[in-house]
């Protein structure tokens, strides 16, 4: 399912570097499968659809288990589906070929990415890397142009998704510049809290603090520190295995007032 050499399981190898190779993971794209019903419940955009939108969406929906390290695109690759996630955490990262690694955002439960690249038609400019076991759902670009040439809901909600991440994106740069590890920290729960571009995180993000040390460039510890920080000013509550949001909007509050001074 994944684009082709999007994982690295697709570069060239001869048939005695696999047999001497066993570890080797099978491509995203040949463990695609038809999706289950309830990761099909996980697609906020299907209600949107026509009962015969829906019926071609769902025989062309395909989704992969991708393991931890496993890419779903890769920069430089063309783009041959909308991605989505139903289950897991992915990040979104540049090249760090050419200097230090940047993770631009986590990409949570109930997250579409990649439809600015397929309506521009462009490759990549970024990866997706699966931080944990985690399942993809791809739509191929041919169905997501179908869609866009006759469902108007459909177009309602790609074009809300681009202007929420414009305005995401903003605020990230924003808050890059500072160096209170408390607020960039505050920036990316809020982030990932975001009810359009992540409807499927619910109330408690499932994610380890060094899970999140990996988003935000900070050490686990500094995170910790900020966590409990968090916590204290009633904002957040540290649950095993997860964060769970008590005040959206103050989390917002102490990002802004970072920007300000």
């Amino acid at each position: 399912m994944s684009d082709p050499a999007s994982d690295p399981a697709t570069d060239p190898a001869t048939d005695s570097d696999a047999a001497s190779a066993p570890h080797v993971r099978t491509p995203l794209r040949q463990r695609a499968r038809a999706a289950l019903p309830a990761e099909l419940d996980m697609v906020p955009w299907l209600p949107l659809l026509s009962s015969g939108e829906r019926v071609r969406v769902v025989a062309d929906l395909q989704v992969a288990d991708a393991a931890v390290g496993d890419y779903v695109c890769k920069i430089g690759r063309p783009a041959g589906f909308w991605f989505g996630v139903v289950d897991g955490l992915l990040k979104m990262s540049n090249d760090s070929s050419q200097g230090a690694s940047i993770t631009f955002t986590g990409v949570p439960p109930g997250a579409w990415f990649g439809e600015g690249t397929l309506l521009k038609r462009e490759v990549y400019r970024y990866n997706i890397e699966a931080l944990r076991a985690s399942t993809v759902a791809g739509l191929p670009v041919s169905t997501f142009e179908w869609l866009l040439g006759r469902s108007i809901g459909f177009n309602r909600y790609v074009m809300n998704q681009l202007n929420e991440r414009l305005g995401q994106f903003i605020a990230a740069r924003e808050i890059d510049r500072l160096n209170d590890p408390d607020s960039k920290v505050a920036r990316s729960l809020a982030a990932l809290f975001h009810p359009v571009l992540y409807p499927g995180v619910g109330e408690v993000l499932r994610i380890t603090q060094q899970e999140l040390a990996y988003l935000i460039g900070l050490s686990r510890q500094r995170v910790n520190e900020a966590l409990r920080s968090l916590q204290q000013q009633g904002l957040i509550r540290i649950e095993y295995g997860g964060v769970r949001v008590l005040d959206l909007a103050g989390l917002r509050r102490v990002v802004g007032r970072a920007v300000e001074r």
